[in-house]
């Protein structure tokens, strides 16, 4: 975010301050405002990037065995109340022309699709569709369980609640054997 950017949450903090019986100027919530602007700046730091490129990949003698790699910790925020939502990502593929991904980029492209406003829904699918966009895959598979701030502290008020998300591609969505060694390596 550029410095105009900044000042622009800052001022909005303030005014949200103001606008809940807050004194922004008391003491413990002076500096609340450039807080909330320097974390904005890092949760939403994918919006200024145009497009994750960290797509390492290394010749390999898998032609067809799933590649998993589970509990990707992330931390997003939920589009509708600006709340986090944070738990565990897993990511599957199946390698197409004996290519493999470099495995720490896995969590990297999770982390890059989380800093973004989104709903969990989206960002199951957006993780597969990036995937499946740069790296030769027979299939990819996603899961998400993860736990809203939306839903823990507001409304409905359900801690400890888990919401879990799944998204298939290729041959994950076409072949039962497929998805079920999957959903049993996520569980192992």
């Amino acid at each position: 975010m550029n410095e105009e950017q900044l000042v622009t949450i800052e001022q909005a903090v303030k005014q949200i301050l103001t606008a809940i019986g807050e004194d922004p100027d008391r003491a413990g919530v002076q500096d609340t405002p450039k807080r909330v602007a320097k974390m904005y700046n890092e949760v939403f730091s994918s919006l200024r990037e145009p497009e994750f490129n960290d797509y390492a990949l290394f010749d390999s003698l898998n032609e067809e065995d799933m590649v998993l790699v589970k509990d990707i910790q992330f931390y997003s925020m939920c589009e509708h109340h600006l709340l986090p939502f944070y738990g565990k990502v897993h990511v599957a593929y199946i390698p197409d022309k004996r290519k493999v991904l470099g495995l720490s980029k896995l969590p990297r492209l999770v982390e890059y699709c989380a800093k973004r406003p989104s709903v969990q829904e989206d960002l199951t699918i957006m993780i597969a569709n990036k995937l499946v966009e740069h790296v030769p895959v027979k299939g990819v598979a996603v899961a998400i369980e993860a736990e809203h701030m939306c839903m823990t502290m507001r409304g409905v008020k359900s801690p400890s609640s888990l919401t879990k998300t799944f998204h298939y591609q290729g041959i994950f969505k076409t072949n039962k054997e497929c998805k079920d060694d999957f959903l049993r390596g996520i569980k192992a």
